[in-house]
């Protein structure tokens, strides 16, 4: 049996923040306005994830309302919500994300967000695939003002 989700997660980008995706922190004078560490790439997949389930989405689970989930590593929270996965009896069965940024340029990234989150989620980094594109100076990720990312996810039982 497989199960399909999509995600989608948006940030404003800001002064005075790291800028984290995919558990990376990247060089850059602007990082992510959020609760958490808001790395949008995190928040994407694991939304993908629960909604593969129909288990809601992270505003639920990890409300921004709540003190515990301040500045918190949003690698924690895809553990977590892994967690829930497995104790349905699912899987990953692979992962497509695209980041959408127009600076800074995150090719060098790549490899090493899709190794942080194989490692969380107990997958061969094969299963995850990671693209980054601009949107040609349009709109407001055009413009710099802040970044988004989709993720499509394929869970599978468990053997």
């Amino acid at each position: 049996m497989i199960r399909i989700g999509n995600g989608y997660d948006v940030h404003k980008l800001v002064e005075g923040r790291k800028l984290i995706l995919g558990g990376v922190e990247i060089p850059y004078e602007k990082g992510l306005l959020g609760h958490s560490d808001a790395d949008v790439l995190v928040h994407s997949i694991m939304d993908a994830m629960l909604g593969a389930l129909a288990l809601g989405d992270i505003g639920q689970h990890f409300p921004d309302n709540d003190n515990k989930y301040l500045n918190i590593d949003s690698m924690i929270l895809l553990g977590k919500v892994m967690e829930l996965i497995r104790e349905r009896g699912y899987k990953i069965g692979n992962i497509d994300s695209i980041i959408v940024a127009q600076k800074p340029k995150l090719k060098d990234f790549l490899p090493k967000m899709r190794e942080n989150i194989g490692k969380v989620l107990n997958t061969s980094i094969e299963n995850i695939s990671i693209k980054a594109t601009t949107e040609e100076k349009l709109g407001f990720t055009g413009s710099g003002e802040g970044m988004k990312a989709y993720c499509v996810v394929l869970l599978t039982k468990e053997d």
